[in-house]
């Protein structure tokens, strides 16, 4: 019974320890990975990159970019966008083309200015604060209401 106790805390004391570890860190432009900035140059050529941040969690880690025009990036550790933030429309290379069309045919006076990779489906956020959800194939799911 004793040395069950003394492994459940050790393990306890293991495992805050590595969800409390949480460091961020300041990167420079020429130490982001070459994925990234292939991304950043091809979809987003007129935004200077203002600061790039690398997050890691545990053991998860994450590069969250800030370009100018107001666009947040994020990336997960194999360098996949995984969400775009911005206060104005996105470029369209950077949401896939059913989508596009979607919006384009139910929201024609409304513009996407939000892009998330969820586990299982995207979502996209209007310029109208109206939040659509769709499979990963691009078929619309549904209005996401908070």
């Amino acid at each position: 019974m004793k040395n069950l106790i003394r492994t459940t805390l050790v393990m306890l004391t293991l495992l805050a320890t590595m969800s409390s570890c949480e460091k961020e860190e300041l990167i420079s432009t020429a130490k982001l990975p070459v994925e990234i900035s292939d991304y950043i140059s091809t979809h987003f050529p007129n935004n200077a990159i203002v600061q790039s941040v690398l997050d890691q969690e545990g053991l998860t880690k994450t590069y969250e970019i800030f370009l100018e025009g107001n666009f947040t990036l994020e990336f997960n550790s194999k360098y996949e966008i995984v969400d775009i933030d911005g206060v104005t429309k996105l470029p369209d290379t950077v949401i896939p083309q059913p989508i596009l069309d979607y919006v384009a045919q139910n929201y024609p006076d409304n513009f996407i200015i939000g892009w998330e990779l969820e586990r299982t489906y995207q979502q996209v956020e209007l310029n109208s604060t109206v939040e659509l959800e769709f499979k990963m194939d691009g078929t619309f799911i549904r209005i996401d209401i908070d």
